[in-house]
This record gives structure tokens, sequence and C-alpha cells, in this order.
């Protein structure tokens, strides 16, 4: 037998390794038998930055590794999947313009509209995106079923062409202002594709993904705004990529996670989906081998809470811009408000997730923050209860001086307060609404004040939706009971007076429909970081204090586990 030569072994086992590699489907997608690259492709991707330009990499940063790349001779492109233009005062003070002009800046190259780039009202984000010196793309978004933005854009490099096709959730009718995709009839005229079973989402996917391809794109990398939470069920990232063939890879958003998966599309070839966390504690990357067309992902994480920029004292156009930006909010934001003697949290003040961050708990389960910010809403108004969806409480606030920038991070989508009267009924529907995936995550939990209650968690949810994923009824048992208001158990035929803001009790926001029909008493008043910043002042005297000292909270809101017999 003929012995095989050494050179011809070592290009066997090459093979070997290679396939091996690709059938894996966990270090690369699967490579192209034309690959036509001279250099890698670097897509490199933020999501759900939320004004945190000057955390984690922070702009500087991510400036710094793009010029990197670039300077390692590699096609970069920078793409973002969205929230970007809100949450943190310059978001808010500006309306999202501070956030575009510094996007522009460091050069990003496509971008995908989040649910939160609506916080300021739909027309406000187009004339916003009319400013961005790049596209945003966008299957799913329409008006009167006319696409706004195009569903993808091609870019090629060496010959190779990279479609890339954007998706928003559905749920964003859902999450944003419900008014503000509607006319002054109250008809909707904004669309997401927001069919109940998903169909029609995975439709307009998969057509843009033929389009693409017809046009001649080499690969399909989808970046959405979807996440993997129970609450956007059935427009999770999993269900888009399991209804779907042609992409090669899904850069994605909105659940603030940094999993990367790779999963079996519609036809059973695998995807790689890969996320990176919120606040630039993360860049993701996505690379492309000009070597045999593969394509693998990843993440650059910072954990440290010391920015990026400031620790590394990296200095750039991008650290300039930054720092001029900050500073053109002035001493306003820097005002004293009062002074806290313990932290009012968000987050759960020992447990931690697998990735070694604080769980956050506003979202399930009374907080002491939660119960600050209702007892100012109620106070300053006078009325008999206040309610705030946890989903609006987006920080801590530190113990010792509160600044007003404080106040406008824990409250950063510029809403307002607003009084109406509802009956027992509709605040024991908002209630049981509010507790329907307890102990899951859920944007609509409530922190409360004037009232306690208990939550049965043993009995099932039985919530009804409507077609804009809306309350719309309550068909069995409520998990919700012993409601008391004012010391008092909830009369459901007695008119009480609710405080809340605008989004919540006016405009239907995060699906609290029931409350519509109430005499509305105050509309639109003072924004609810103001509320909170007098009631700091002026009923506290400057001093959050004992009352506020357990980051649980004050009892307002009890779990019962099992059937008391």
């Amino acid at each position: 037998m003929k012995r095989m030569s050494d050179g011809m072994l070592l290009r066997i086992c090459g093979m070997l390794v290679v396939l091996a590699m690709l059938a894996t489907g966990w270090a690369f997608a699967e490579a192209k038998d034309d690959a036509r690259l001279k250099s890698d492709v670097v897509v490199l991707f933020t999501s759900d930055v939320h004004c945190g330009i000057d955390q984690g990499f922070g702009y500087a940063g991510l400036k710094a590794v793009k010029d990197q790349f670039e300077g390692e001779g590699c096609h970069v492109l920078l793409v973002d999947n969205g929230d970007s233009i809100q949450g943190e005062p310059i978001g808010l003070l500006t309306q999202g313009a501070a956030i575009i002009e510094l996007m522009n800046q460091i050069g990003y190259d496509i971008a995908v509209p989040g649910n939160h780039e609506f916080d300021y009202g739909v027309e406000r984000f187009l004339s916003l995106s009319e400013t961005a010196s790049f596209p945003y793309v966008c299957c799913n978004f329409s008006r009167d079923g006319k696409l706004i933005f195009p569903s993808y854009v091609i870019r090629e490099y060496d010959g190779v062409k990279l479609a890339f096709v954007g998706v928003t959730t559905p749920k964003v009718l859902f999450t944003a202002t419900p008014s503000t995709f509607r006319n002054e009839h109250g008809s909707l005229i904004y669309g997401f594709m927001q069919d109940n079973d998903g169909a029609d989402l995975y439709a307009a996917v998969q057509s843009a993904v033929d389009d693409a391809r017809a046009e001649g794109a080499d690969y399909v990398i989808l970046l959405g705004h979807l996440g993997n939470k129970d609450y956007v069920i059935p427009f999770t990232y999993a269900e888009v990529l399991e209804h779907t063939v042609g992409i090669d890879a899904m850069l994605d958003g909105h659940s603030h996670d940094t999993d990367r998966v790779v999963m079996k599309n519609r036809d059973g070839r695998e995807v790689i989906r890969q996320a990176c966390g919120t606040k630039l504690e993360g860049i993701g990357w996505m690379r492309i081998c000009a070597a045999d067309g593969s394509i693998d992902t990843g993440l650059y994480t910072w954990n440290n809470p010391v920015p990026v920029p400031k620790l590394l004292g990296i200095q750039n156009e991008m650290s300039e811009a930054v720092d001029s930006a900050l500073a053109s909010l002035g001493e306003w934001l820097n005002t004293k408000v009062g002074v806290s003697a313990a932290t009012l949290t968000i987050f759960d003040p020992t447990a931690v997730d697998n990735a070694g961050r604080p769980v956050r708990i506003v979202r399930t389960t009374e907080t002491n923050l939660g119960d600050l910010v209702t007892d100012a809403f109620r106070v300053q108004t006078g009325s008999d209860v206040a309610i705030a969806c946890g989903s609006s409480i987006r920080v801590n606030l530190p113990r010792g001086d509160i600044k007003l920038n404080d106040l406008v991070s824990v409250y950063p989508f510029g809403n307002h307060l607003s009084v109406r009267e509802v009956t027992g009924q509709q605040l024991l529907d908002a209630l049981e609404w509010a507790v329907q995936d307890v102990p899951h995550e859920f944007a609509s939990f409530l922190q409360v004040s004037g009232l306690s209650f208990e939550i049965h968690t043993y009995i099932e949810s039985s919530c009804r939706t409507d077609d804009d994923n809306g309350f719309a009824g309550v068909t069995g048992e409520y998990r919700v009971k012993n409601v008391m208001v004012a010391g008092e158990p909830l009369a459901l035929d007695r008119t009480y007076t609710v405080a809340a803001v605008d989004y919540l009790l006016l405009n239907h926001g995060n699906g609290f429909t029931m409350f519509d029909g109430g005499k509305v008493i105050l509309q639109s008043g003072e924004p609810d970081y103001a509320v909170v910043a007098n009631y700091i002042r002026d009923d506290l005297k400057g001093v959050i204090g004992d009352a506020y000292e357990s980051p649980y909270g004050q009892e307002r809101i009890v779990a019962v586990e099992e059937p008391i017999h």
C-alpha cells in the first residue's frame, strides 16, 4: 500500500478540523463556497445604549475599538439595534437630538428603531431620523400599510454583498405611548405587523430576506430589537428565526441580555444570535472571515464601575464630543434636591444573576424607590391612590445627596402627572393586569401608594388582551386579593382619585385600558421627576428618612404563594 505523504495527511486533518467546526455551529456559521473577501468584515454593534454615552465603554471607547479594527485593515461597520436616544437626561432634555448628533460623529452605518425611539412621539423620531447620517431600517414599521423605512440595506466589500434587515418588536405599541400611533380620531395609523400569532411579522422578515437575496446578497444579517422575554411572545428572536430561512446571523437587542445562542431556522440550518446588553457594558461583534467566508460572533465586555474612557484615559474626538454634550446641560442638573439616609433601589440588595449582575426587582415586587415616587405622586396631588409602572423607574437613587440629575435619570421619559377618577373595579382590574406575570418580570407591574394588596401567585392569571395587547378583561379568579385603600377594604362601586403619569392613566400605556371613562381631574401636569423633587423638598423637608430604609418597601404588596386554609 502506498504511504500517504505528510503534506497530504496534514491537508486532510485540516479539512476534518474545519468540517468539525462547521458541524458544531458553535464556532462559526456555514462558510461560503465563493468567499471573495480580501479582508475580514467586522460588524460592531450596540443595543439599548439608553443615552449611556459615558458609561461602560462609552462612545469614546467604542470609537477606539472601531479605529483599532480599521487600523488592522478590516472592513468595519458600526450598527445600532435601537433604544439609543432615551434613558438619561441628555436624551430627555434634547428629545434625542444630542444622541443622534453623537451617533453621526462616531460614524454609525445603520440603525434599527427600538421601542424607546418613540418616547418623544412618532413625528419627533421621524424628524430625528432625517438628521441622521445613517439609514434606519425596519421591515415591519408602516403608516397606513406603507413601510416608512427600507426593509434592508446592502453594503458591498470586495465584491461581496452584505444585506442588513431591520425588525422592531410589535410590542412597541404596548410599551410606547399608544396615542402617538393614532390619529386625532383614535384610529391606529402606524403599525408593526402586530397580529397576535406572529405570522405577519415572520412574513415581513422573510419577504425582506428574500428581496435582499434576489438583489444579490451573499450574506443576510438580521438586526433586531426583539429580545427574549416572555412578555414579547410571539415576537421573540427565537420565534422569528424558527419561522424564517436565509438569515446567516442575527444581532439583537431589547431584552438587555448578553446571550450568544445557536439555533435552527425553519429549514433546520443553524443561525447564530448575539446580544450585547445595555448602557455600553458590552460591544457586540460579528466577523466574516476572508479566508473561508465563515461567520463568528462575540462580545467585548466591561464590568468595571469606572468607565473605560476614564480608567484608561482615552482621548479622542468622541471623548471631547461627549464631554461637550454633557457639559452643555449646565448647572441645572446639579441642583441639590435633598439627602437620603439609604439607597433607594430598583434591584435586590443581595441577589445576582448568572452573570454576576444585580437582580432587578422593581418589576416584580415593592421597593423603597417605588414607594417614594408613588408617595410623591399621591401627596403632591392630594389623590387617594397613586400608581407607577416598575418599568418606568429606571435607576437607583444613591444614598447621600440627591441632585436633580438623579431624579431625571430615575424618570427619563418626560411623562407628566395626571389625576383621574376611577371606580374600585377599575382599580382592581389595573392591579390584576399588573401582576399577571408575577413572579416573573413584567413591564406593567405597579408600585403603589395609598393602598395595599396581596398577590396570590398560586392562582393562574386569566387576564385577556385586546388586539392592541391591552387589557380586555379577567375571565377567572383574581390573583389580587384583600385590597385596602387608606386602611379600608376596596369598594368596587366607589369612586377614587388616582394619580399616575399621563402615559399610563390617559394613553393606555403598558396596556392599561381599564381607566377609560373616568373624569380627568388633572391632565399632563408637571413632569414626573419634578413632582418627586417637589415632594422631597417640600413634604420631606429635604430628608428621605427611615420610612424608606428597607429596600423591599413598607409591605404594601405581599405575595401569597399557597392557599391559606
